[in-house]
């Protein structure tokens, strides 16, 4: 080799030694020797298990970092699963919540419906009353004036009369005295059925009130510890609770406008069911009348050819067969129709808890209680009819009203339970329903939209 060629040599090497530098690479110097090659070939080991050792270090990271994604995703399935769980359970405490404070809302404004019942009632019977006490004050003083001016009896104005002339006077003035206090008799009467019929009335609201008061105590009690169990489980709970009293503030308003729509709709069919049943009794009294008239005619024809042809007897037979006649009638009246009570028992149908709930109509109301003799509360009434048939349901008006499987008032049935909030009652259909009242009252029938309806529950069927 040349100088020359030497010379250019020597620059590439340098040119190549210079560039790897500047790489950052670890190439060595080009061997030129068979040692010079295996020294190269062991540096180039040493560098090629680093580099091995160096990977495998970044798998194992890698690997923990994978795990430890892992173990974050899982971490927020978890969190997420939970937040879910914790969401639901939000949802839930707020469904139940808004009906039950829809079911408070509903009992105040029955309460302030009463209260506002009673004021007026109060009113009405004050003025009957008054009435009443004014007329027989007027009564006794004229009954007093009468016995000391000695007019105790009309006949003495008549046995007093001088001449036909003075009885025609007087009796003109003794029947108009007895027309007089016939009319105020009248008028005193009237004023007092008025004021017993307000005082039955007022005393009615005011049971009904103190009913209505102890339901809400009992609704109000149930509602707090529901709240605070919540307060308990879920943070920023008030935020929660704010929203369901504004939600049940619309929906009570919701009900009680479907309540109203539902009882003028009631009220018309139960007139048209009036109409039909007027309809019907006239329909059947005209044709029996018919009948009796077209009997009579076909009678009197018989009596009359058997009259010519027997003239003798004409008068016998008319009298016998008016007397058998008279016989059949008297045997037709004195008979009388009666229906069958309601069997205790039987197959658990809505029809037969319902028929079975009427026996009981008149029994006591007692707040608490669940006896159908002795006494029982609204729904220790319910509760009772259907343990009778094997029927086991929740003892409180509350727990009733999310039991079994809602329906419409469209669709209620026989049997089926009312909630109106804070109390329940048994749906017999047409628009009635029997229930434990008020303490006043007793178990008793009832016009279904009496109050604001808030949900039907079906328990069997």
């Amino acid at each position: 080799m040349n100088f020359h060629k030497l010379k250019i040599f020597k620059k590439y090497i340098s040119l190549i030694i210079l560039v790897s530098f500047l790489a950052g690479s670890s190439l060595p110097v080009v061997a030129t020797t068979s040692k010079e090659l295996k020294e190269q070939q062991k540096q180039l080991e040493k560098e090629q298990k680093k580099l091995e050792k160096e990977q495998d270090a970044l798998e194992k990271e890698k690997e923990q970092s994978q795990s430890g994604l892992n173990d974050a995703n899982q971490n927020i399935n978890s969190i997420q699963t939970e937040q879910a769980e914790i969401q639901e359970g939000i949802d839930a405490a707020n469904e139940e919540l808004v009906g039950l404070l829809t079911s408070i809302d509903l009992i105040q404004a029955d309460i302030k419906e009463t209260e506002n019942k009673i004021e007026i009632t109060q009113q009405e019977y004050d003025a009957a009353k008054l009435q009443e006490d004014t007329l027989y004050e007027a009564m006794k003083k004229r009954i007093k004036f009468m016995y000391e001016k000695g007019d105790a009896s009309y006949a003495e104005l008549l046995m007093q009369a001088q001449g036909i002339n003075d009885i025609l006077n007087k009796a003109g003035y003794v029947e108009s005295l007895y027309e007089y206090d016939r009319k105020k008799l009248g008028e005193y009467v009237a004023a007092k059925e008025a004021a017993k019929a307000y005082g039955e009335e007022l005393a009615e609201a005011k049971s009904e009130l103190e009913t209505s008061e102890y339901e809400l105590e009992e609704e109000q009690k149930y509602v707090q510890s529901v709240i605070d169990k919540y307060k308990k489980q879920y943070a920023n709970f008030d935020v929660q609770l704010a929203k369901a009293k504004q939600d049940a503030a619309v929906y009570t308003a919701q009900l009680q406008q479907k309540t109203s729509e539902i009882r003028d709709l009631q009220a018309k069919i139960d007139a048209k069911h009036d109409e039909v049943n007027k309809t019907k009794a006239a329909a059947d009294a005209a044709a029996s009348k018919e009948a009796e008239e077209a009997a009579a005619k076909k009678k009197a024809e018989e009596e009359k050819a058997k009259s010519k042809n027997n003239p003798e007897n004409n008068g016998t037979d008319v009298a016998a067969n008016t007397a058998s006649s008279t016989s059949d009638s008297s045997d037709s009246g004195s008979k009388s129709s009666g229906g069958t009570a309601p069997a205790p028992t039987g197959s658990a149908t809505g029809q037969n808890i319902a028929n079975y709930a009427c026996q009981f109509v008149g029994n006591p109301y007692v707040p608490g209680g669940t006896s159908l003799t002795n006494g029982a509360d609204c729904s220790g009434f319910v509760y009772s009819v259907y343990k009778a048939f094997g029927i086991s349901v929740p003892r409180s008006s509350y727990s009733q009203a999310t039991y079994g499987k809602e329906v419409s008032y469209a669709d209620a049935q026989a049997g089926d339970v009312i909630y109106y909030g804070g109390h329940v009652a048994i749906y017999l259909g047409g628009g009635r329903i029997v229930h434990a009242s008020t303490v006043r009252t007793g178990i008793k029938y009832e016009n279904a939209t009496y109050r604001t309806i808030l949900t039907i529950r079906r328990f069997v069927g």
